[in-house]
């Protein structure tokens, strides 16, 4: 997938702007409203919803998570089959050793670069994924990232 600008840590953070700025604009005017109405008259029905405001906040960022985590599970597994190509054969043994979070980071390594950085995140134990991302030299874009 061509892009305009290719991509690097600076800019792999994507935002869908009509999600996370015009839905949760949306929702955020809603609660906001709903607070004002059982402010201004308190019932059963501003009751409801204000709660049915704050539910709507919940599944928002409930919809959010659940998308990463789905999306990192798949990295897991992806980053798994690539280090089973990749690596030399003692670090293949360790590629359970890494957590969730160091091969979501990984992913972003190119093929020459991973097997060297792979065992530089093991042997020096380090778990933080920008710590890890601002690591990697020749960046692996990943377009369809949520």
């Amino acid at each position: 997938m061509a892009q305009a600008v290719p991509q690097t840590y600076e800019n792999h953070v994507r935002i869908i702007p009509v999600f996370h700025m015009g839905l949760f604009g949306i929702l955020l005017l809603n609660l906001g409203w709903s607070v004002y109405r059982l402010y201004r008259a308190f019932s059963f029905e501003t009751v409801v919803g204000l709660l049915l405001a704050i539910g709507l906040l919940i599944l928002f960022f409930c919809a959010r998570i659940f998308a990463l985590r789905v999306q990192d599970r798949v990295i897991r597994l992806e980053m798994r089959l690539r280090m089973e190509k990749l690596l030399p054969a003692d670090l293949q043994l360790r590629i359970l050793e890494f957590t969730p979070s160091q091969l979501v980071a990984l992913r972003f390594a190119s093929d020459a670069e991973l097997p060297e950085l792979a065992r530089r995140v093991l042997t020096e134990k380090i778990e933080d994924r920008k710590t890890i991302k601002k690591m990697i030299k020749q960046w692996n874009p990943d377009y369809l990232r949520a």
